[in-house]
């Protein structure tokens, strides 16, 4: 696909994605209480860069397309998350310069139900994993530097008033 290949980042390392990448992070609110209480989570296939960890599905973002909208192709894709049953929220850009990665928060829609499921070879299995669980996971490494950061701006969100 157009944007697919490595890079070589000014930071030193090699990404994959032309175009940068992205990826969504999908959390489930306590229908009573409005506390996020679970995210969805990818656990990678041993073949793939830091394989065996768990991350959030996402890729390269295609030419053309925003971050935004390569996130959500990359999710349904590898995860079966359909656009029309989450809503964005938010999202993190980490920008290195010549390549970036952003992190797109979404919940699960009010009334509808997210059944993710691993649509390719890029992922040992994805599910949704308790949110205090999520730490005790082997991350991939960015998950476990942002995952503090991350935490704290879903449950952040999810305390503002209904839009």
């Amino acid at each position: 696909q157009p944007g697919d290949g490595w890079i070589d980042c000014d930071c030193g390392r090699r990404h994959w994605g032309l175009n940068g990448a992205s990826g969504v992070l999908l959390a489930r609110r306590d229908a009573v209480t409005g506390k996020v209480t679970h995210v969805v989570m990818q656990h990678r296939a041993l073949w793939s860069a830091e394989g065996g960890t768990w991350g959030i599905p996402g890729g390269a973002t295609a030419d053309g397309e925003s971050a935004i909208e390569g996130a959500l192709r990359e999710s349904y894709e590898e995860a079966n998350i359909t656009p029309e049953d989450i809503e964005v929220v938010g999202a993190y850009r980490e920008d290195h310069g010549n390549w970036a990665y952003t992190t797109v928060f979404a919940f699960e829609k009010p009334g509808h139900t997210v059944t993710p499921r691993a649509n390719d070879d890029e992922s040992m299995e994805i599910e949704w994993v308790p949110i205090d669980e999520v730490p005790n996971r082997r991350l991939l490494t960015a998950m476990r530097t942002d995952w503090p950061r991350f935490r704290a701006r879903l449950d952040a969100i999810a305390e503002e008033p209904a839009r």
